[in-house]
């Protein structure tokens, strides 16, 4: 995508759903994109992205992998206190 500026973000540690949309939110808004500008590019509905942001907890995992894909974000896993 060719909006989002690739600069430095830091990493952050991930405990539950509402810290992941709040992460997707900061993003997003960091990058001024408003929810509608990843809607088609993600392949997915505004509701989606509202319930994303709002931490739903039981929001479809290959959706948020393609929301975060589309922010130039990912998701590393690794042992806890590794970094």
């Amino acid at each position: 995508m060719n909006s989002v500026q690739h600069t430095p973000y830091p990493a952050v540690t991930i405990k539950s759903t509402k810290d992941l949309g709040d992460v997707v939110r900061a993003f997003r808004t960091s990058q001024s994109l408003t929810q509608a500008d990843i809607l088609g590019l993600a392949n997915t509905g505004n509701r989606f992205i509202v319930e994303l942001e709002n931490g739903k907890p039981t929001v479809q995992l290959q959706k948020v992998l393609d929301v975060l894909d589309v922010l130039g974000l990912e998701i590393v896993v690794q042992k806890k206190g590794s970094f």
